[in-house]
């Protein structure tokens, strides 16, 4: 097929609606139904628990029952829901199982779709009723506060499919500007919708547009990051997989605002599906004549490359990821100039992420007016997390901008896991911060987590409890930074190394009261004094966490205890009376420190412990204990 003019594809889009007509009839069909469509998880997180499997099955299944003519199976994106996966969603009933497995395929066949008749089983149990099983994915408290722009088709349509693409409205946005806007009208759009960059400094998009409209006409370049780094972040990789299509639109309309013929998609090469389903789109996209040159007969011409990346956090940041794309060591750059003034190879540069990007067709199809009335004063549309940790419901979440903490991690999340204690939530990555339980009802929005020493950043959000401590919470994230430095600048290759370092300390049992004074004085030092923007935030991990949990800092100082008990150097392990005189523990201790009689109960001798812990992990009735 091939797309010659804006026309072409509004007469495509009227012809292969209907590919979709069962999935937008969710929830309100009645009486007998004639026809199903069965879709199957294929996101990295349900692929790796046999998601293609089961959809081989049910296709077998269907096969073997004659039912090609009125049922279908088909791959789809992400659901969101990942703890619950692998997860099958049957249309036009909209029926929702969970946890299915390739040997289910025969029941979901036989009971639901022969004989009507729902795996109950395979339902979603509410945790606050048990027994009331909910059949439909807008029913469980997971899905009701969510508001899926960015995720709009994910779980939708088979992203390898570019006729269910052009079926949800792909491209529509594309021939909308191409016909009825001029460049400058575009940026104005973005600029009037509010729209704020989604990976992670919240800036303007609209006035980054901007930035590069206004420079004189000649080489330009749009660019999308998906070099998505932060630990427990799958946002982008998700949207990639599930609808990489509304990528590339997005990036052929900014590079329409502003004058670029020529964009890079920088995708980290830990990333198969989404390279793959990614590569698959910009062909198929090229095959169609929505990509390459003079696009519908508009004399606007487009081309798309991909480059991988090698996995360097620093390269997240817009000035690194460029100089990687030139061949360059991915080290940042000073700004000014900024990349919209002078980036890829000295050229005015659009960059945005993936997740921004995803936001610009519908706002062109809906207009500035309704993405800006969503979300809060200041941050408006959407925002997508990936919520981890220490929480029940692990998964991709969509929520407006203004939403609480407490609704995502409680109603949303389902709490934290095993019935404990919330403690903290760090959002932002390495370069966010940890909310202590005394701001769980804070609005979600740039400026309030700003207030509150973390940022948005690109959308982790991992959920903290009580058996976390928070100064090694603080030293696992500068672990992680003075790894992924790049040395370019002395603040972050010398002073996050320091910050480490009396990190350590503190969690060995050698923390002075110097110590705090220095980690405060040089995390502010770093922050004002390093290069890039990753350098300059690094230190946030630290400075939150001494802000909310001060104690926790005093305890490993002045007590030299670990008030969670996981500093190792700061605990002493002890046998409890439920010992059973096994011996297992003293068989298993290197340092030789644990004496007794067998059927009686064995005692450790502090002085000789190094306190690595193998008498707990050998212990079969959980009589050594931390204290």
């Amino acid at each position: 097929m091939k797309i010659s003019t804006v026309q072409d594809l509004k007469n495509e889009y009227q012809k292969l609606a209907s590919l979709l007509a069962l999935r937008r009839e969710e929830d309100a069909v009645s009486g007998k139904i004639n026809k199903r469509e069965i879709l199957v998880c294929g996101g990295t997180g349900c692929m790796s628990s046999d998601s293609q499997e089961i959809l081989a099955n049910l296709r077998q299944e269907i096969n073997d029952a004659g039912l090609q003519d009125t049922v279908s199976a088909h791959i789809s994106g992400c659901f969101g829901f990942c703890e619950k996966g692998p997860i099958v969603k049957i249309f036009p009933d909209g029926v929702f199982y969970i946890e299915v497995q390739p040997a289910d395929a025969r029941e979901i066949i036989d009971s639901h779709i022969k004989g009507n008749q729902l795996v109950r089983r395979l339902l979603y149990e509410d945790p606050a009723n048990p027994g009331l099983h909910l059949a439909r994915q807008h029913e469980i408290p997971f899905y009701k506060k969510q508001l899926r722009i960015a995720l709009r088709n994910c779980g939708l349509i088979n992203p390898e499919s570019m006729e269910e693409c052009i079926a949800a409205q792909g491209y529509q946005a594309l021939g909308k500007c191409l016909s009825e806007y001029t460049p400058k009208q575009v940026v104005d759009i973005m600029k009037a919708s509010g729209l704020r960059g989604r990976g992670g400094g919240g800036f303007p998009t609209g006035v980054k547009w901007e930035a590069a409209y206004v420079q004189p006409m000649g080489k330009k370049y749009v660019v999308c990051n998906a070099d998505e780094g932060d630990p427990g972040a799958f946002m982008d990789r998700s949207i990639l997989e599930g609808d990489s299509h509304s990528i590339i639109e997005a990036m052929a309309i900014a590079a329409y605002a502003i004058g670029a013929n020529e964009g890079y998609v920088y995708i980290r090469a830990e990333y198969p599906l989404a390279i793959k389903r990614l590569s698959k789109a910009i062909s198929d996209a090229s095959d169609w004549g929505l990509l390459g040159d003079n696009i519908m007969n508009t004399g606007f011409s487009f081309n798309l490359k991909l480059q991988y990346g090698a996995g360097a956090f620093v390269c997240g940041e817009e000035t690194a990821l460029l100089r990687s794309i030139e061949g360059g060591r991915g080290e940042p750059t000073t700004k000014p100039p900024f990349p919209a003034q002078s980036g890829l190879w000295g050229y005015p540069t659009v960059i945005n992420n993936v997740e921004t990007y995803a936001n610009v067709p519908p706002i062109i199809l809906r207009g500035a007016e309704w993405f800006s009335g969503i979300g809060s004063e200041k941050s408006k549309g959407t925002k997508v997390f990936a919520l981890a940790g220490k929480i029940n419901n692990v998964g991709l979440v969509e929520v407006p901008m203004g939403i609480t903490l407490r609704e995502i991690i409680y109603e949303i999340g389902g709490g934290v896991k095993n019935g404990k204690a919330f403690k903290a939530v760090q959002t932002g990555g390495p370069s966010g911060g940890c909310i202590d339980a005394s701001n769980i009802d804070t609005r979600i929005d740039y400026d309030n987590l700003i207030a509150l020493g973390s940022m948005m950043g690109s959308g982790g959000m991992i959920v903290i409890d009580e058996d976390n401590c928070m100064v090694d919470i603080a030293k696992f994230y500068l672990d992680f930074t003075v790894d992924e430095s790049c040395g370019k600048c002395t603040p972050c290759r010398i002073g996050n190394k320091r910050l480490y370092e009396l990190l350590e300390d503190l969690t060995q049992g050698k923390g002075t009261p110097e110590h705090l004074d220095k980690l405060k004085t040089l995390s502010q030092i770093i922050k004002d004094t390093a290069l890039c923007g990753l350098g300059q935030t690094a230190p946030n991990p630290v400075l939150s966490t001494m802000r909310y949990f001060a104690d926790e800092y005093h305890a490993h100082v002045h007590d030299k205890t670990c008030p969670a008990k996981v500093c190792t150097k700061l605990l002493n392990f002890v046998i409890t009376e439920a010992c059973i005189g096994c011996g297992r523990c003293a068989r298993g201790c290197p340092a030789n420190c644990i004496s007794g009689e067998l059927r009686k109960m064995f005692v450790i001798d502090q002085a000789k412990c190094i306190k690595c812990g193998a008498c707990q992990d050998a212990c079969p009735k959980q009589a050594v204990a931390r204290q």
